[in-house]
């Protein structure tokens, strides 16, 4: 980005690089009359003679091209020293930052003023999505299922009586500025046969905030304080929730853990109780968002409890914001067995009650035959993008690259990143500045992206 970033309106610079350089005239001003003219009189009558030894002649012209070599060199050392000064103050203040100080104080000026992004959804997908989110704004909140009832979380949920922490924990880590060591110590599990066995260290963590602050709510804000959360991180709803499923045969099953094992076809999702009431802030939230993203993640067990909610499902009909669905890359089986891309956004207008979307990213990248011979023993399948189908709703299709080049077939958080900030480049909701610059932001924080392991 270099020198570029300089001329970005906003970023509250160069107002006072200029108030600096009037001081700094007025102090020069000062000093001559303060002086009556004598000494600039002897130094104007020293480069004369200075002049006439060397050239034979006095001149004027040559007088002036010193004057504007030295008022040059006199700006250039002010810039430099002013530079220097900053830097030195900022290695003191922050000293982890890398990268020029320019870049870094640009990309934290927009990211700050980026747009509002409410995320809705949870498990490994949310978490994957928001790795790439905090390039593109400070302003991200996740709004969290909470009905997840097996593993560490379900422990703790029925041993504490606490709603499951392990979703909470996976959004705070995507989103936290930290270092490597604090993100190994937040998704490290217990080994062994002692009674912390399967339990990992981030639930435990978020469990005791819980108590300590008096409150789950209190506990993730603190939580996010110390992992420098860029964002924030609600829970759909703080009460005691429980997944249903109706099936296609009519049957009903109990459960978050349970309803894929049973291996059927989901006609309608339920919870209970039905009248769990919104956590504070979720709402606000979706109502205040410029931009609100469901998915990618389970579509049955981690986008769509959320909007089963007290109020969520109203308040996504009634917000404002452009509402975008990433969709999932292969299929989940006992939740989405033999679905398309026109199933998934289906399942999710039938459960709010209306179409809702403005857009829909899919993927349309192959996947590879060596990828698909690790999912063919549990029958999970690539998701097609049905773009035309989609289309035929009024959504407007959005299709990209999204796999990895991992052997598991899964979004790459970088590419669905870079798509995300073309797609809110577009549609120029990086609030105030030039879209000139936009540009320039835009490209700095694929530079980011790449460079993320």
């Amino acid at each position: 980005m270099g020198w570029i970033s300089w001329l970005c309106p906003g970023i509250n610079l160069k107002r006072w690089l200029l108030l600096f350089a009037v001081g700094v005239l007025l102090c020069a001003l000062g000093l001559a009359l303060f002086f009556n003219y004598q000494l600039m009189g002897k130094a104007e009558e020293l480069l004369f003679q200075m002049t006439y030894l060397t050239t034979g002649r006095y001149s004027n012209g040559l007088i002036m091209t010193m004057g504007v070599g030295f008022l040059i060199v006199g700006f250039v050392i002010m810039v430099y020293g002013t530079r220097r000064l900053i830097s030195s103050v900022v290695s003191v203040v922050v000293p982890d930052k890398n990268g020029s100080l320019m870049e870094t104080i640009f990309m934290q000026r927009k990211l700050t003023r980026g747009p509002a992004i409410t995320v809705v959804g949870g498990g490994t997908g949310l978490s994957t999505l928001l790795r790439g989110m905090k390039y593109i704004t400070n302003n991200c909140t996740a709004v969290v299922t909470t009905a997840d009832d097996g593993g560490s979380s379900g422990r703790l949920r029925k041993e504490l009586g606490i709603i499951p922490p392990g979703d909470l924990r996976n959004c705070l880590t995507a989103l936290a500025d930290r270092e490597p060591l604090m993100e190994r110590l937040m998704q490290y599990r217990f080994q062994g046969d002692s009674p912390l066995a399967g339990h990992c260290f981030g639930n435990l963590f978020i469990a005791a905030m819980a108590q300590a602050e008096g409150g789950m709510e209190a506990g993730l804000n603190a939580t996010s304080q110390i992992l420098k959360v860029r964002g924030r991180v609600i829970p759909s709803t703080l009460e005691d929730i429980r997944l249903q499923a109706r099936m296609t045969d009519g049957s009903i099953v109990t459960g978050e853990s349970e309803i894929p094992k049973v291996r059927k076809h989901i006609k309608k999702m339920m919870m209970l109780p039905a009248d769990a009431q919104a956590a504070n802030g979720a709402i606000d939230a979706i109502l205040n968002a410029d931009v609100l993203i469901f998915g990618p993640g389970s579509l049955y067990t981690s986008v769509i409890p959320n909007l089963l909610v007290e109020g969520i499902r109203d308040a996504v009909v009634r917000s404002n914001a452009i509402k975008i669905y990433i969709c999932n890359v292969m299929t989940q089986p006992g939740e989405t067995d033999g679905y398309g891309a026109y199933d998934h956004v289906q399942a999710l207008v039938d459960h709010v009650g209306t179409q809702f979307l403005d857009y829909a990213i899919v993927n349309s990248q192959d996947v590879t035959s060596e990828q698909l011979r690790q999912y063919d023993a549990e029958g999970s399948r690539p998701i097609t993008p049905d773009i035309d189908k989609i289309r035929s709703l009024g959504i407007t299709v959005v299709p990209a690259r999204l796999i990895s080049k991992d052997d598991l077939v899964r979004h790459d958080p970088r590419k669905l990143a870079r798509v995300l900030i073309a797609l809110i480049y577009r549609l120029r909701l990086f609030g105030r500045g030039m879209q000139f610059f936009d540009y320039f932001f835009m490209r700095a924080g694929m530079k980011k992206l790449y460079q993320q392991k």
